[in-house]
């Protein structure tokens, strides 16, 4: 659905809240079409992106996998390999 919502289960060491909020934003900022709410929206903005965090903490802690976790790193250089691939990458420097 949303690009930058990555997928944060079967993690060692396992998603931050951090990580959990910051995908609840990016939920939140695709459903409402924007990524800065006007002041009259602000609160019902940062409330829908508490309780989205809330819920997707809640199904992180219940989910359960027979997958060994993976690790973080191995993830992202696989994600940045792909993105060189597809030429969504610039390599720099």
């Amino acid at each position: 659905m949303c690009r930058n919502i990555h997928t944060l289960h079967n993690f060692d060491p396992p998603a931050t809240s951090d990580e959990v909020n910051a995908a609840a934003l990016q939920y939140v900022r695709k459903v409402a079409g924007t990524t800065r709410p006007s002041k009259a929206n602000q609160e019902a903005f940062d409330e829908a992106v508490a309780e989205i965090a809330h819920a997707t903490q809640h199904l992180l802690h219940h989910l359960t996998s027979s997958a060994p976790p993976k690790n973080r790193e191995e993830e992202a250089e696989k994600a940045r390999a792909r993105a060189r691939a597809s030429g969504r990458y610039a390599m720099t420097g």
